[in-house]
């Protein structure tokens, strides 16, 4: 299988997908990455852990409906091609 421009956009579909489906209180509390976690005060620069933490529930957020229909275009596409 060769690295291509298809194999890197499917592989980044998977990556999105898995961090979509990350539940905060089942797992990310557990490992201290909550949403309460990283208050910071005002004026603070916010940390690598709330960056990050903001970052997972962004993609939560936005792909919760997008990521399926990404999903199942590329399950069709892979059908079609194989």
């Amino acid at each position: 299988m060769a690295f291509t421009l298809y194999s890197l956009l499917q592989a980044s579909l998977l990556i999105v997908n898995a961090v979509a489906v990350l539940h905060e209180e089942r797992f990310l509390r557990h490992v201290g990455w909550g949403s309460d976690q990283g208050i910071g005060g005002f004026g603070e620069e916010p940390g690598i852990k709330a960056q990050l933490t903001n970052l997972i529930r962004s993609i939560r957020t936005v792909m919760r409906g997008k990521g399926t229909v990404f999903s199942i275009i590329i399950i069709i596409v892979i059908i079609i091609i194989i």
